[in-house]
């Protein structure tokens, strides 16, 4: 990763520091932080003292006016550090930052984290920009950052929904801070600067072992958004220091001792001319007009392309074809941004569901829908969220399903199918130390690779990700139906059942499937079974073969930020890496640009040729391509018809990426009629299955904004509850028997079929609030055992329990001898997979990931993709596929 180096740029640090407050409790340790990280940053080279503004304000206009003043000035780097009190509303979202005067639930007298200081920040003319929050709930930050088209950085003193420091430290700064000093002072042992990257690693080795005040395992986070390359933020060295290059001391003095007096004489030259010239210098000196407003165009996703894709509208928002004036458009001055993107994601069955629901996604926009969700629980302006302009899904295949949704008249929504914009090749992951006999890498027929994979050879698990939520999972189902012998897909047939049904039999299930080819790979990431929260899932890479796109297997292998895991240093070892191996005549995703045109819309035309210009510029060797294929992706052919091999700087160049960068890209030629049957076919091979959603509604699920992520959760489970699922919903602890821990509440009884219930019930806990919790201990292991033994009643093994738990508060009560007798129930046949969502400060801790492994379930950690990422394991409940082995 290259590093960028502002040494010598004119530079700005904003430091706010807030310690006084006339309503909140007072931080007096925070009173130091702005000198301490003063000192830091200028003694290591990279900032001067001018160049570093100290605010502590009593006002929110004061931070927007510091903030102004930084933006304007900085050409290089921009700093932007707070420490203070924070805030976040009841969801925990809209997070306010506190200064002096400020006032909780008084939104006025608070500082906006979105409205002000990112706006505020969106405006720099600065190169890069660094943020870092130390707050309470700082970790909440991110979602609004994302939204951004500035190359930044942003460091979180903890994780979402997480109160930090008591700001009653020691004199010398708050722990964080102190920790951040040290670290830009003293440098790190073996580098010869500090990058921002170097930072965010140090600091979570000195706070692994720490605590905050309150008891929470103390986690920073950070997100980069719009740059691939690191922010050097010190040069301080434990090793001896590499002089300042001559270049940079010249740039500095220039700056400091020369630039103030040339902007004097340039501007009495100035005043000079102009009254020289008169009106016609006048004329010829007058500023350019400003930058009128943006078209913006909005372009939904699939989560696992959304990166790639933010990379991509970046690079076209900064890109001479959307800054040029272009012939009838002379008014736009040269420079300014034509067009911004807006990217943003949700799976494969939310945009369907958006696309059938068309005219309620237009009238929400408009303000003329209806105010709550339809029959079917359909809410597109919350979930997949603001109608697109355009859609780019994962294949064609997930253009054709949403076509079929779709009212035969009458909707408000049209889709165009322009053509692809990239391709990545389907293939199976065989475990690097588990090569296959006899069997060739590239074009090898599914047969093949059954019987190498089943239980007379490799014995490997093969994972899927969900075809109902995953555009790669119904690809590769296709494949798996369609061309099963190796042969060509053409635009009609019909799937054998029984094939079908056969290659299901091949698929682990319960409780295996995944939302997306990223979390599924994350899942499998060596580590990921050692309860950290980043990394869910059982870590079982050693014996499983994940059914996934190229990119997604080069990446995993390459150690880059897949799913909820984030970025290693280097590659896997050898030994944890995974070989592609690319099934024959299988299609690859091949991402298809869908321009949508929302009947009644004003500006119709020139949206439309807002996206003709990006689907042009997407397929152009010397703009979207080169940036797709420098993520991984392979390129769309060119005008010779020739597919284009990847560049050399590609990541399937690279040798530990563990794919063939030569092997052919077989497009998508199945016909619509024919991906529904493959549907149908799935469907066909499902078998009935009973799902029970086991939730706490203790007090403590109110707290930190946990209570709309578990009911969101749960909502989201009970979409995936179809024609051959029964459910039940019950609650824990029981308010009528306060003192008997293992009693729960049947909200709705274990049976029904109907998830309108099940929603209604839900709706009833969020609109109750705490009215609807109990005000005692939620004893988790007592209220899954009574769980276990009512599923284990049926003789039938596909079978789940969601759990959605804050944390479990049974053990200073607990009789001795339960966990031991849970766990052996758990053993005991029929399999009982439990699928643990928990968000307590614990995550998923040794008693939970202990449960899950005896179960053969999961224990997802709350978070953005939790609700999402539980889905796709509840979508295999119904699978046809044999038990986790």
């Amino acid at each position: 990763m290259s590093e960028y180096d502002a040494r010598g740029k004119r530079n700005r640090a904003l430091l706010v520091c807030v310690h006084d407050y006339e309503t909140l409790t007072g931080l007096p340790a925070v009173e130091d932080n702005a000198e301490e990280l003063a000192r830091a940053l200028t003694g290591t080279d990279l900032f001067t003292a001018d160049e570093v503004t100290l605010c502590r304000p009593r006002e929110p206009w004061e931070v927007g006016q510091a903030l102004k003043t930084a933006a304007d000035e900085a050409r290089g780097l921009l700093l932007v550090h707070f420490s203070g009190h924070g805030r976040v509303g009841s969801d925990g979202g809209n997070l306010q930052l506190m200064v002096g005067t400020s006032v909780p639930q008084q939104s006025h007298t608070t500082v906006s984290w979105q409205d002000m200081v990112l706006s505020c920040l969106d405006n720099a003319r600065a190169e890069r920009i660094v943020i870092v929050l130390e707050c309470c709930y700082s970790g909440n930050a991110d979602g609004a950052f994302h939204s951004l088209g500035k190359p930044m950085s942003l460091l979180m003193a903890a994780q979402p929904n997480r109160r930090i420091f008591s700001g009653e430290e020691p004199a010398g700064g708050t722990f964080f801070t102190r920790a951040m000093v040290q670290i830009l002072e003293r440098g790190i042992p073996g580098k010869r600067f500090v990058t921002f990257e170097d930072l965010v690693r140090a600091l979570r080795e000195r706070l692994a072992d720490t605590q905050t005040p309150m008891g929470d395992v103390w986690q920073p986070r950070s997100a980069k958004q719009n740059t691939v390359d690191d922010v050097i933020l010190s040069f301080a060295t434990p090793e001896v220091r590499l002089p300042t290059p001559p270049r940079i001391r010249l740039r500095r003095w220039f700056n400091q001792h020369i630039r103030r007096r040339l902007k004097l004489l340039l501007a009495l030259c100035t005043v000079l001319a102009l009254a020289a010239a008169g009106l016609t210098a006048l004329h010829a000196l007058r500023p350019l007009p400003a930058c009128p407003p943006a078209l913006e165009l909005r372009l939904l996703t699939a989560p696992e392309a959304e990166p790639a894709l933010r990379q991509a509208a970046f690079d076209y928002e900064m890109s001479d074809l959307n800054t040029r004036p272009l012939h009838g458009e002379s008014d736009l001055p040269g420079g300014c941004r034509r067009t911004q993107i807006t990217v943003y994601s949700a799976a494969k069955d939310q945009v369907d569901q958006g696309f059938a629901a068309a005219d309620r996604w237009q009238g929400e926009a408009k303000g003329t829908g209806q105010g709550t969700p339809d029959s079917k629980g359909t809410d597109p302006l919350y979930r997949p969220g603001p109608q697109p302009d355009l859609w780019i899904p994962e294949s064609t295949a997930d253009y054709e399903e949403a076509r079929r949704g779709m009212p035969a008249h009458g909707s408000p929504a049209t889709l165009h199918n322009t053509g692809p914009v990239a391709y990545s090749p389907l293939v199976v992951g065989i475990p690097a130390n588990k090569r296959l006999d006899d069997v060739e890498q590239v074009d090898v027929s599914w047969q093949d690779l059954l019987t190498g994979t089943d239980s007379a050879h490799r014995d490997l698990k093969l994972l899927r990700p969900s075809p109902v939520l995953s555009g790669t999972g119904l690809l590769h189902t296709i494949g798996l139906y369609l061309a099963g012998d190796g042969s060509h897909i053409g635009s009609s047939g019909t799937p054998d059942p029984t094939l079908a049904e056969g290659a299901e039999q091949r698929l682990s299930a319960p409780g295996s499937q995944y939302a997306g080819s990223t979390e599924l790979l994350c899942s499998l990431r060596p580590g990921a079974d050692q309860g950290n929260p980043a990394r869910p899932g059982t870590g079982q890479g050693a014996r499983s073969a994940p059914l996934v796109s190229e990119k997604s297997l080069a990446d995993f292998n390459l150690g880059h930020a897949i799913g909820s895991c984030p970025a290693l240093d280097s590659a896997l070892a050898p030994g944890d890496r995974y070989a592609a191996y690319y099934p024959k005549n299988v299609p690859a995703l091949d991402h298809p640009l869908i321009r949508v045109d929302w009947r009644g819309a004003a500006d119709a035309a020139p949206r439309q040729a807002a996206v003709d210009r990006l689907a042009d510029w997407l397929r152009d060797p010397a703009g979207g391509r080169r940036t797709l294929t420098e993520q991984g992706y392979r390129g769309v052919p060119g005008k010779d018809g020739e597919a284009p091999a990847p560049a050399p700087g590609s990541p399937l160049r690279s040798s530990r990426a563990g794919v063939n960068p030569d092997a052919p890209v077989t497009p998508f030629r199945a016909g619509a009629d024919q991906v529904a049957r493959v549907l149908e076919g799935y469907d066909k091979a499902q078998r009935s299955s009973r799902l029970l959603i086991l939730m706490d509604t203790s007090t403590s699920m109110a707290e930190g904004g946990k209570l709309p992520v578990a009911l969101g959760a749960a909502g989201r489970t009970l979409e995936m509850v179809g024609a051959h699922h029964t459910y039940g919903l019950w609650t824990f602890p029981d308010r009528a028997h306060p003192d008997d821990p293992a009693a729960v509440r049947r909200v709705v009884p274990l049976g029904s079929a109907d998830p309108a219930r099940g929603k209604a019930a839900l709706d009833r806990i969020a609109k109750g609030g705490t009215d609807e919790l109990v005000d005692h201990g939620a004893a988790m292991e007592e209220a899954l055992t009574a769980a276990v033994r009512e599923m284990k009643k049926s003789a039938g093994s596909n079978q789940a329990i969601v759990l959605i738990l804050d944390e479990d508060d049974g053990g200073p009560r607990r009789a001795a001898g339960v966990e031991r007798a849970l766990t052996a129930l758990l053993k005991e046949k029929p399999a009982v997979p439990v699928l643990t969502l928990v968000m307590g400060r614990a995550g998923c801790d040794t008693t939970l990931q202990g449960l899950a492994g005896a179960s053969h379930g999961q224990c997802v950690p709350g978070g953005p993709q939790a609700p999402d990422l539980l889905a796709g394991l509840v979508a295999s409940i119904g699978t046809a596929g044999k038990e986790d082995r």
